[in-house]
């Protein structure tokens, strides 16, 4: 098992963390209101990590992470990332999900027919992106639930920071149309 660091930055939303190994990024965490908060997030999946300065690479997406959050169009597909141990139905998930690009978004049950799987598979969906270790790197806030609707966000600050995401890119879904017209008197 490689060794994980991890640094903790600062971004126009608050304190994100990233954290690494020789392999690639193991881990990231959306920002949260401190850096207290931020590293005891880290801490939950990788408590033997050790805080230390960030290589190049690693410097580098933190950077398009703190302009991402300051509204700038960012990639990260082509981000190493170690995921570590996963199941492969996971796997794919996040690959396919990775592919999407800023301001686009899908639904569970677009992902689960993307792959190939049955509808019932969108839950498997919504289990990946809630275990997913990258957040923004697999920008899993880019997949909502059906009708386009925000869905859960286990992230800090849940659905609002997941709409402020969407938000950034341009690609808030509209509330729903009234489904009737009320009457007046």
């Amino acid at each position: 098992m490689q060794a994980i660091r991890h640094h903790i930055f600062a971004t126009d939303y608050g304190f994100a963390a990233i954290g690494w190994t020789n392999t690639g990024v193991v881990a990231f965490r959306l920002p949260a209101s401190s850096h207290e908060s931020a590293e005891r997030a880290l801490f939950k999946r990788h408590p033997t990590s050790t805080a230390t300065q960030p290589p190049e690479k690693v410097g580098a997406v933190i950077a398009a992470a703190q302009r991402y959050f300051a509204g700038e169009v960012q990639d990260f597909s082509q981000v190493p990332v170690d995921l570590g141990e996963q199941e492969p139905l996971f796997l794919r998930i996040y690959d396919l999900v990775r592919k999407l690009g800023w301001g686009q978004t899908t639904t569970y049950g677009a992902v689960a027919r993307d792959l190939g799987e049955e509808p019932q598979a969108a839950r498997l969906v919504g289990e990946a992106m809630a275990r997913n270790p990258v957040p923004l790197i697999i920008p899993c806030h880019r997949v909502l639930a059906a009708g386009g609707k925000i869905g859960g966000f286990s992230a800090p600050g849940g659905s609002d920071s997941k709409a402020h995401m969407l938000k950034l890119e341009g690609a808030l879904p509209e509330p729903p149309a009234q489904a009737q017209m009320g009457f007046t008197f």
